[in-house]
């Protein structure tokens, strides 16, 4: 069955190119399984998520708890940090923040503070796990 809300995978697609036509090299990258992309050897954890890249923003549709250890410490997370709020997707999205607008803005915000690595290899926006 389709699902009335964007899950934050059609988001990130959707702003990468909206952050693209501004000049900000942008990948995305779903990470549906921390504990099986943990397993992967070091070499293809890089490829996903190249160490020169610092300006990473991961999107969930709920915690943002342990997205640390993928972003790092100079990247940004968007979701939902606390519970108890029921209402639909489309609603509690708008009123805690996980939209399209604030992917971009903290994309763009990363991509001021970390030029030089994002112009080399692309800012990664990753972590769907809706």
């Amino acid at each position: 069955s389709r699902r009335p809300y964007p899950i934050p995978k059609r988001m990130a697609t959707r702003e990468q190119r909206t952050l693209q036509a501004e000049g900000v090299p942008t990948r995305v990258v779903s990470l549906p399984s921390w504990f099986l992309f943990s397993r992967q050897p070091q070499r293809y954890r890089d490829e996903v998520l190249p160490p020169i890249v610092t300006a990473r923003v991961s999107v969930e549709a709920g915690t943002t708890a342990g997205w640390t250890r993928w972003t790092g410490d100079r990247g940004a997370s968007v979701g939902i940090d606390h519970f108890g709020a029921s209402a639909p997707g489309t609603v509690l999205f708008e009123q805690f923040g996980i939209t399209a607008r604030a992917v971009v803005t903290k994309a763009r915000g990363l991509a001021r503070n970390n030029r030089s690595a994002v112009s080399r290899k692309g800012a990664a926006m990753h972590g769907f796990r809706a």
